[in-house]
């Protein structure tokens, strides 16, 4: 049986932890050559606390779409924990999880990718409750229009039957939004949800989301790697950097006060609507490192321009900076 764990939070991650083993080829298998791993997600640990979005951002393979799978436990964890709701998801055997899967869903970042492009739209949002044996089939259908004039695809009836191929590419975002909602969950793990999309559908999507997360008292992971977007629906960011947090605040405590030289780095990357106003740009040096063989001691440091001895030899604790912002720097005192 999976442990309850009573909380203000909906979402509790401890040390998460996924290595991928790397296929050893014939000889190496022979020689018994050590197994090597890609470290993608090494110790990270967050809480999101109910009806809240925590926004995790970083650069492409930092290990966030990891992150958010394996809370979900679409792929199975090396180590940690992860309670979702006060239980144990971890813990669960598969009929456990299956009927537990109710309660969290993702929308993921190509809406043409994730749906089938043989299946009615108003089949693919249905399919979900199918699956679980929810409601009629008369009851399900009128669902479904619910779900479709709820994400503002109307005529509802027009776009029942319809095909992913006859829509553009923010419709069928809206379209696996409301395939998303259609069980009522209680937490959404929105992977790169917007960014595949045009500027100005992007913005009414944001709105969308936040609109249905009042609605429906909702609680978000929204990972990006552009933290600007993160302004508009994020209360709180954990900045992500080759598998592990390295800082973590609310949206000011980021954007007014970070102190993590990555997290400035990410800053300076914003554009600056105002040409008249100067920033400070910090671009890191180099490639990120490889994450079969990830440095020692701090992950930045081999880029950090602000890199002590210290960096290079002990791997920093994540420190308390005030009761909303934590950093893992060497650097802060």
């Amino acid at each position: 049986m999976a442990v309850i764990s009573m909380s203000k939070n909906l979402v509790e991650v401890k040390d998460l932890v996924k290595h991928f083993p790397i296929k050893r080829n014939f000889i190496e298998a022979m020689f018994k050559k050590q197994q090597r791993f890609v470290h993608a997600v090494d110790g990270v640990s967050f809480d999101i606390e109910k009806g809240k979005t925590l926004g995790l951002v970083g650069e492409s393979g930092s290990g966030k779409t990891t992150t958010g799978r394996l809370i979900l436990r679409l792929i199975e964890a090396t180590s940690g924990k992860v309670f979702i709701d006060g239980k144990d998801i971890f813990a669960m055997n598969k009929e456990e999880l299956r009927r537990f899967r109710t309660n969290m869903q993702i929308i993921f970042q190509d809406p043409m990718a994730s749906l089938n492009p043989y299946m009615k739209i108003g089949e693919a949002i249905k399919d979900p409750l199918k699956i679980h044996g929810m409601l009629t089939p008369p009851e399900q259908k009128d669902k479904v229009l619910e779900m479709l004039e709820l994400v503002n695809l109307e005529p509802a009836n027009d776009f029942y039957n319809r095909y992913p191929k006859e829509l553009s590419g923010g419709q069928r975002q809206r379209i696996v939004i409301a395939r998303a909602l259609i069980m009522n969950p209680k937490f959404i793990v929105a992977d790169e949800a917007i960014a595949m999309l045009d500027v100005s559908v992007r913005s009414q999507l944001l709105e969308l989301l936040n609109e249905l997360k009042e609605k429906f008292n909702l609680t978000y992971l929204f990972i990006t790697h552009d933290l600007a977007t993160t302004k508009y629906i994020c209360d709180e960011i954990a900045v992500m950097y080759l598998g592990q947090i390295v800082e973590k605040g609310s949206f000011k405590d980021i954007y007014a006060d970070s102190l993590h030289p990555y997290t400035k780095a990410l800053i300076s990357a914003v554009p600056e609507p105002n040409p008249k106003k100067k920033k400070e740009n910090f671009i890191p040096q180099g490639e990120v490192p490889n994450p079969i063989d990830p440095p020692k001691g701090c992950r930045f440091h081999p880029r950090c321009i602000y890199a002590k001895p210290i960096c290079k030899e002990e791997s920093p604790p994540m420190k308390k900076v005030s009761d909303t912002h934590y950093v893992a720097c060497h650097l802060i005192k």
